[in-house]
């Protein structure tokens, strides 16, 4: 898988409809270790999602993860505090951020809707 495989990837997890009525501001950058090697970031800002291939300064949080690990948390095979816990998922600044993030996704929206 190659960076941009793996961007277009962590994209499609995402449900924009959920991010559409959120009014805040999340930036979190991710150090993906392994195959793919790089640094992106995901920010949600003015009701969008923003994934891009460049290091974010201002961000609420920064990740370390691999990027199996990564699909894995977002398609909800993994769960991200005990990928934290066994050291899969490495987390500076704001964890909380972390899991908002996470509440965008699609996952996220199909575990609401079988409550």
């Amino acid at each position: 898988m190659t960076m941009d495989e793996l961007l277009s990837a962590v994209k499609a997890e995402f449900d924009l409809d959920l991010i559409k009525d959120y009014d805040g501001f999340i930036a979190v950058q991710t150090t993906i270790t392994g195959e793919p090697n790089g640094v992106f970031y995901a920010e949600v800002k003015d009701h969008e999602l923003h994934i891009e291939p460049y290091d974010y300064y201002d961000r609420n949080a920064a990740i370390t993860i691999s990027a199996d690990n990564l699909i894995n948390i977002l398609k909800g095979k993994l769960d991200p505090v005990i990928a934290f816990t066994v050291g899969k998922l490495k987390v500076e600044g704001d964890p909380g951020k972390v899991l908002e993030l996470l509440r965008f996704t699609k996952k996220s929206r199909a575990r609401k809707a079988s409550k």
